[in-house]
């Protein structure tokens, strides 16, 4: 169904009264509801991983909550340290895996904005300190970040990092967002797939993520709440 104002104040609504997408209580009723999951086939994650990791100094940064985004400043801490211990970027590897409430971090701005994934996953704007209506941690603005010269996700790509997002995740979210705007969860679903950030990758799960990276050598790291 097409979306329109009336769906988004309803949406809005349930926000305010406690039924947000996040919450867990509502949880139980989506995967419910989205029996069978129309999950997205993805064949090229493990080669993703295998061909992607490499160095000596490897790590797989857990991000399932936006906590302040710590999944990002973590990886990048990682890369800034083992600078200053003499390790190069082709030495090492960091692995972000974004999943549950932190996988509006692998999203572009359009999305932000058409489908207030401030409002939904309660990540505010550290400028406004409203909810967020862009990805702040993609190419971060003055003030994003709590330190001027933290990188952002696109910067860490450059560097080597590797960031990718549970479909599984990306599946209920969508699905719950559509049902609370009346809109059709499989389109929704594909929009949310097509607007992931350049090089982002989809993954089964981000337990499946966690659990292939620590095979090929990966540390792991909670950077949760």
């Amino acid at each position: 169904m097409k979306h329109d104002n009336n769906s988004r104040r309803r949406f809005l609504g349930s926000l305010a009264t406690g039924t947000a997408v996040s919450s867990l209580g509502i949880m139980p009723q989506i995967l419910q509801a989205a029996t069978p999951i129309n999950t997205t086939l993805v064949p090229d994650a493990d080669s993703w991983l295998k061909k992607g990791i490499k160095g000596k100094h490897r790590v797989v940064y857990d991000g399932p909550e936006p906590h302040n985004a710590f999944p990002i400043i973590w990886t990048w801490a990682f890369y800034y340290t083992n600078n200053q211990t003499g390790a190069d970027d082709d030495d090492m590897t960091g692995v972000c895996v974004l999943r549950h409430n932190g996988i509006p971090f692998a999203m572009k701005d359009e999305l932000w904005a058409k489908y207030n994934f401030g409002e939904v996953f309660k990540i505010n704007d550290n400028t406004t300190e409203a909810p967020a209506v862009r990805n702040p941690y993609y190419q971060p603005k003055d003030g994003d970040f709590p330190l001027p010269f933290i990188e952002g996700i696109k910067k860490l790509q450059n560097r080597g990092a590797m960031f990718c997002v549970c479909d599984l995740a990306m599946t209920v979210f969508s699905g719950a967002v559509a049902q609370a705007m009346n809109m059709d969860p499989e389109k929704v679903k594909q929009e949310w797939v097509a607007g992931l950030l350049p090089g982002v990758q989809l993954v089964p799960s981000g337990v499946w993520a966690l659990g292939r990276a620590q095979k090929y050598g990966c540390g792991y790291i909670y950077a949760g709440g």
